[in-house]
């Protein structure tokens, strides 16, 4: 519904819109990378069900666009700490999807030798240090890595990623006061899917816009839909730049959904088929499609090809992690302490 006088804007001319500074070349770019971590995730749901993978298992199908503009916003020398729904972020950054898929598996041959599983992604080199499976703890980890950039004068941004279900807990706070306290360089983002677990917003936050804390740890803030890769990787890089430049926090809330329980356990009967239906609407991968199609005249036969490759590099990587070993008992004892 439209106000009176106003004019409805028509899906194509939203498009039109959002896309307006975007080549086709880069629309399929944003597309096929999002595409690919939606790939990788319908697999692993269908590998949880065979069991294939054992312990928990969430995933970041609806909020891949967060994780693809964050590639694209950080420099060489950041770093990006995430989370237990780390999958997409691991994709983006450049890991190897056959590592990751031994990893959800548990086997040898994963990013962190089948050792930490979905909840505990780790790619160094990469830039993803961590995955973490304890609700906010995280949060005083990225501080600590956001002093040791201050203190050493190299330049990284540390950006955090947490869910709208962290910000009640303790760390989160503590991290978050230690920030603004210290200037670091680090810029926070809260992935507000809409529920904590199966619980609404309404019931877990006594205001909903996140943001509004942010005067209290001297940061900036930024809250808004995501619905494009464009726009996110922009908003998101303002406050990379502003890290990097006077290590000054910024607290971003991004507006997303994710389109499946919380995790494998949970069938999502809380939600409306309604509700999900209107997300879908403005689902960044769904728009991306949409804007191929509509703007730049992309054959649904090309588009098929092309997701069909996708799927073929998913395949071969969970075949992988099949055929993969298990690790050796000893290599439980591994990474605990520092060598001599």
């Amino acid at each position: 519904m439209t106000a009176a006088g106003a004019t409805e804007v028509s899906y194509e001319d939203q498009l039109k819109a959002d896309f307006k500074d975007q080549s086709k070349d880069d629309i399929l770019r944003d597309y096929l990378a999002m595409l690919r971590i939606r790939r990788f995730e319908e697999a692993a749901a269908r590998a949880y069900t065979r069991g294939k993978i054992s312990g928990f298992l969430h995933l970041y199908i609806g909020q891949e666009a967060i994780a693809v503009a964050t590639q694209q916003a950080i420099a060489a020398q950041d770093r990006v700490v995430s989370a237990y729904r780390t999958h997409g972020f691991a994709l983006a950054l450049g890991s190897d999807p056959k590592a990751c898929a031994a990893e959800l598996f548990g086997k040898a041959t994963g990013l962190v030798g089948g050792m930490g599983g979905s909840m505990h992604f780790f790619d160094k080199k990469h830039r993803l240090w961590g995955g973490y499976a304890i609700v906010g703890n995280h949060i005083p980890v990225a501080a600590g890595h956001a002093f040791a950039s201050k203190y050493l004068g190299d330049g990284a941004v540390t950006l955090v990623f947490m869910g709208d279900g962290a910000v009640g807990i303790g760390p989160v706070h503590e991290g978050m006061t230690l920030a603004g306290v210290w200037k670091l360089p680090i810029v926070f983002v809260v992935e507000n899917n809409q529920y904590s677990m199966g619980t609404p917003l309404s019931r877990t936050l006594p205001v909903e816009d996140i943001t509004s804390r942010a005067a209290g740890y001297g940061f900036k803030s930024d809250r808004f839909h995501v619905t494009s890769v464009g726009e996110t990787r922009a908003r998101l890089a303002a406050a990379i730049e502003r890290a990097r430049a006077d290590n000054h926090p910024t607290l971003i809330e991004l507006i997303t959904y994710r389109f499946r329980g919380h995790s494998m356990s949970d069938p999502a009967k809380y939600r409306q088929k309604e509700e999900v239906e209107t997300w879908r609407m403005q689902d960044p991968l769904e728009r991306t499609l949409r804007a191929l199609q509509l703007l730049h005249g992309v054959e649904e036969e090309a588009l098929e090809k092309l997701d069909a490759g996708i799927i073929a590099e998913v395949d071969a990587a969970y075949e992988f992690a099949d055929k993969s070993p298990q690790p050796p008992p000893e290599a439980r004892f591994e990474n605990i302490l520092v060598g001599e």
